[in-house]
């Protein structure tokens, strides 16, 4: 079963700043970062698919995208210029990677002890196939989308290192010349649109009306449900149908506020039917604004990871997506968020409120198998919080 250090330790990532070398008009998180990489990641491996590469896997896309970033909490402190320095030096680069298993190892154990062996041999496994070219050209992309936005601001009296900055980007985009789904993703502009859409989610904040720490963007915060959904789903399926369908959907559950922003529930339910109202105007700026930036036979994806998000979705009696999973993974989040800000000495009656709340909805809750109570009572309210 997923433990609670583990889950505290995903949102490490929300304190961690990116280019915190350089000037930039906004912060940049590293969570952020992350999940902009796997949206990025979802549009080369759709591009890759049809292909028919024997070595394209969903589940190994995925899982490096969760590797990587369990690498970079631990590797938080190294800049990325010395980190690539280190890959260069094998027996180093070894060491180091060791160094970071047996940081993650307690952790993930409990989860999976096959997951477990998996990111062990991810660390030393040097082999460049598709999925982890895949994984690497979403990584180079999702930063540059945002050395594009600081290089916009940055006066001459800093541009010298920020000068070798950008001829390294460029030596890296060199090496993805021969991957075609990186070609034809840059060639395409619509695609690249809604990369960018989806990047924005970044800007928009979780819980904008209180103060939190850390704060966490709503693409921040896909990234977690999807990460949370894909471990519990570790626990009773290898089913890569349901795997992709649940991941992705997690993922992407959120987009349509990039066009509506994070509607509070509160005022969802101030009035009745104005929840309905909200899915629908989602549903109709989706067609107009989002569907027609993704060609079209990537609708129905597109669909089931955004509408309806958390119903269970069946195709020949098969169940391709546990909506009551992602449903689970999505207010442990949200409770997570809160009970970390209230740990952060946040003292908010409303935040004391909703992890009460949220608390309450799982008590004695067992969702395919797995005791959601038992993981909400390791994390203990303080009587201080209660009076």
């Amino acid at each position: 079963m997923i433990n609670a250090d583990l889950l505290l330790k995903l949102y490490d990532a929300a304190y961690m700043s990116r280019w915190n070398d350089q000037i930039r008009v906004v912060d940049f998180y590293e969570l952020d970062k992350q999940s902009h990489k796997m949206m990025v990641a979802y549009v080369l491996g759709k591009m890759e698919e049809p292909r028919g590469n024997p070595d394209f896997s969903w589940k190994e896309i995925i899982e490096a995208g969760i590797f990587e970033f369990l690498q970079r909490i631990v590797l938080t402190d190294l800049k990325p210029e010395l980190f690539h320095r280190l890959k260069q030096d094998k027996k180093k680069y070894r060491h180091l990677n060791n160094w970071v298993y047996d940081k993650i190892e307690p952790l993930l154990k409990p989860v999976n002890e096959g997951l477990c062996e998996r990111f062990k041999h991810y660390l030393v496994d040097e082999k460049r196939n598709i999925n982890r070219r895949i994984i690497s050209a979403a990584h180079f992309y999702s930063t540059k989308w945002e050395y594009d936005i600081i290089s916009n601001f940055v006066p001459s009296a800093c541009s010298y290192m920020f000068g070798e900055i950008t001829k390294d980007l460029a030596r890296k985009q060199e090496a993805y010349h021969d991957l075609q789904c990186m070609q034809d993703f840059l060639f395409s502009q619509k695609l690249r649109y809604f990369i960018n859409l989806c990047g924005l989610l970044r800007f928009q904040i979780r819980w904008s009306h209180l103060h939190r720490v850390p704060e966490t963007s709503v693409l921040g915060h896909m990234l977690i449900v999807a990460m949370m959904t894909y471990f519990f789903m570790t626990e009773f399926t290898t089913d890569n149908t349901r795997i992709y369908n649940n991941y992705f959907t997690a993922l992407f559950h959120d987009l349509p506020e990039v066009l509506t922003r994070d509607v509070i529930n509160p005022v969802k339910r101030s009035v009745e039917g104005i929840e309905e109202l909200i899915h629908e105007y989602e549903r109709e700026e989706m067609e107009k604004r989002i569907y027609n930036l993704l060609p079209e036979a990537w609708h129905k994806d597109i669909r089931l990871f955004t509408e309806n998000e958390f119903s269970d979705i069946n195709e020949g009696g098969t169940a391709i997506r546990d909506g009551a999973l992602i449903k689970v993974a999505d207010e442990l989040a949200a409770f997570l968020e809160v009970w970390i800000a209230l740990n952060n000495g946040i003292n908010s009656e409303d935040l004391v409120n909703a992890s009460i709340t949220l608390r309450s909805k799982y008590k004695d809750s067992e969702v395919c198998g797995i005791d959601f109570s038992k993981i909400y009572d390791k994390f203990k309210l303080k009587e201080i919080w209660k009076n």
